[in-house]
């Protein structure tokens, strides 16, 4: 049963149709692992702790830069220098003291990236790379967590919510990652796609509204204009073919 204060501060998500008290509760029972403490992870973080997600887990190995500041909110000028979750745990735990946030300083690798995410119901793509997110994606298909995938460029981006054995997974929708480098991007595009991503987060673990499943959410800033595409398992996919249908 939800308190007092907690009727109180989530009043306006309560009312929602379809999300009552039963989705307020469901997202407080619920653990989120969010894979980067950047740009996208400032903007999911803060809103999965506004919104009431029981237990947060933050994982970052770097440390706050100048150039961070333009799109990762959750640093400050007096963070230059410090470790990044560090400064998420003493951000977010302002935003909402009743939510555990635990920060794990760590590089996501091939040989630790199921131990960072397990025990997790969601996990949330808010990298910087295709590497590292396709290490991500084969440890959310071997543990089963849906993974909610995110990327931006300039003044836009995408969204994918991959449910493994149901949906195309991130290999499925991207067989072969884009050139590496330093991707120019605005601040409030990466908002917009991090808002997007928390969304989805809240929706799945609520059981409220409809999922970006077997889709992915184009957005486009300049225009601006927003498409769905549709996106098909790939079942000689190296990462998911394999894997058996629900």
């Amino acid at each position: 049963m939800l308190t007092e204060d907690e009727r109180k501060r989530y009043a306006r998500q309560i009312s929602i149709p379809g999300f009552g008290e039963e989705g307020q509760e469901k997202l407080r029972r619920s653990r989120v692992a969010i894979a980067g403490a950047g740009g996208l992870g400032s903007a999911v973080a803060t809103y999965l702790v506004a919104a009431g997600v029981g237990y947060i887990r933050i994982i970052d190995d770097d440390t706050v830069e100048i150039s961070n500041l333009n799109r990762q909110i959750l640093h400050g000028d007096s963070d230059i220098g410090r470790s990044k979750v560090t400064s998420a745990m003493e951000r977010l735990s302002a935003v909402n003291p009743d939510v555990e946030v635990e920060g794990i300083k760590e590089r996501i690798t091939g040989e630790n990236a199921e131990d960072l995410v397990r025990g997790t119901d969601a996990v949330v793509d808010c990298l910087d790379n295709f590497g590292t997110r396709y290490v991500l994606n084969d440890a959310s298909i071997a543990l089963r967590v849906p993974l909610f995938h995110g990327a931006c460029s300039e003044m836009g981006g995408q969204v994918a919510t991959i449910i493994p054995g149901k949906t195309a997974c991130l290999r499925c929708i991207f067989p072969a990652a884009p050139p590496p480098g330093e991707t120019p991007v605005m601040g409030s595009a990466v908002g917009t796609i991090g808002t997007i991503q928390a969304t989805e987060v809240i929706k799945f673990i609520s059981g409220t509204g409809n999922l970006l499943a077997g889709k992915i959410l184009v957005y486009d800033g300049k225009i601006p204009a927003c498409e769905l595409i549709d996106v098909e398992r790939n079942y000689a996919c190296p990462s998911c073919g394999g894997l058996n249908e629900d």
